[in-house]
């Protein structure tokens, strides 16, 4: 891919390493380019039905990035050879696990079909790299329960290992008093999923509706219900949560947890990790997985004070990633790392001054991540 004209990759830039990794061809995942014949069931790529995209990966504390996903300049084709450079490097860098179709990823501008072979070309990639233990997370939420259940039938034969799943919200204004309906969704989709669901509480994405933490705890307690992504920024309930579901597992492992608390975003990961979180689940670590990762280990060695002056830098950067949205990261990511490319239409392309200005928001946080 070209890199912004307005942007070009600096020398010293992480372009180099990223180059080393060995070419991925569409070829490999060529069975996840057809749409499912049935409505929740379809025949794929033998790869599906390999031992190596299904095995056990447990949830464990750390830092799971939501990952983007790349397109060919000019046809807006997937760009399987730069999602699977992209997740090898993420790998690399030390993260705990990935996750594909996140807002990051750019979801709701594919189709079934190309959902599944990002997530195909992820599995194979970290697998032939030395990675076959990282566990992959899908999102999965649609807003039909039927859809849903499709969506986490089908991350499963792609190589998924576990679904993310928002809360239907179109009809909201119809659903059953109690907040009943949202309750029966995540059951029923749970009940019929072959991957573990992972609850994603954000209110940004639909329209408003925010899960209590009441709501999650009691739905933790489904055998196929084992996290929360909570995006909602709201640490008193990420920590009624946490404290919750620990003391209902009746022999508590902080290294394997029954049910993963994750805080949405990077600017609040310290404040996460003292209300009892285990880690996070972040797009800025797409741009600095190193940094994400070292606020935590300085976290848990007990070095508070070098922790919260790299959540200062990180959560500076997060702001600029907030702002800039998918279209600012892959615009940040082209200018420091000299990939990226842009979103797929409609959304536009940065023009020149824009491009600049996430360039330097992200500065700092390059500076940082290029030192670890």
């Amino acid at each position: 891919m070209a890199p912004h004209n307005d942007a070009p990759s600096p020398s010293g830039s992480f372009t180099a390493g990223f180059n080393r990794i060995p070419s991925f061809h569409q070829s490999a995942t060529s069975g996840f380019l057809r749409e499912p014949h049935s409505p929740l069931s379809s025949s794929f790529s033998s790869a599906s039905d390999t031992s190596e995209f299904h095995m056990t990966r447990p949830l464990v504390p750390g830092v799971y990035v939501p990952t983007m996903c790349f397109f060919e300049e000019g046809t807006e084709d997937v760009d399987t050879d730069t999602i699977a450079r992209h997740a090898v490097r993420l790998a690399r860098a030390g993260v705990t696990g990935l996750a594909t179709q996140g807002s990051n990823g750019e979801a709701v501008h594919l189709t079934h079909s190309e959902k599944q072979l990002v997530t195909a070309t992820t599995r194979k990639a970290l697998n032939d790299n030395g990675f076959s233990h990282m566990p992959i997370i899908v999102g999965c939420g649609a807003q039909s329960t039927r859809e849903a259940i499709q969506l986490c039938r089908e991350a499963w034969e792609a190589g998924g290992d576990y679904a993310l799943v928002l809360p239907p919200s179109y009809y909201a204004p119809l659903f059953a008093p109690a907040s009943q309906t949202i309750l029966e969704y995540f059951t029923a989709v749970a009940d019929a999923s072959p991957i573990p669901i992972i609850i994603y509480n954000y209110p940004g994405a639909v329209n408003g509706m925010d899960m209590s933490s009441d709501m999650i705890i009691q739905l933790s307690k489904h055998h196929n219900i084992q996290g929360v992504k909570l995006t909602c920024g709201n640490t008193g309930k990420l920590n009624r949560v946490a404290a919750a579901t620990r003391k209902m597992t009746k022999n508590y492992d902080p290294k394997i947890p029954e049910f993963l608390v994750l805080a949405g975003s990077a600017d609040f990961t310290v404040q996460s990790l003292v209300a009892g979180g285990h880690g996070i689940l972040a797009g800025l670590a797409n741009i600095s997985p190193k940094a994400c990762s070292r606020v935590i280990e300085l976290y848990n060695q007990g070095e508070l004070s070098e922790a919260q002056r790299l959540q200062e830098i990180v959560a500076q950067g997060d702001w600029t990633a907030i702002q800039g949205g998918v279209v600012g990261v892959k615009a940040g990511m082209q200018a420091w790392m000299g990939y990226g490319g842009y979103a797929r239409s409609p959304l536009p392309k940065p023009n020149a001054e824009q491009t600049r200005k996430w360039k330097e928001g992200f500065r700092d946080l390059i500076v940082l991540e290029k030192s670890l």
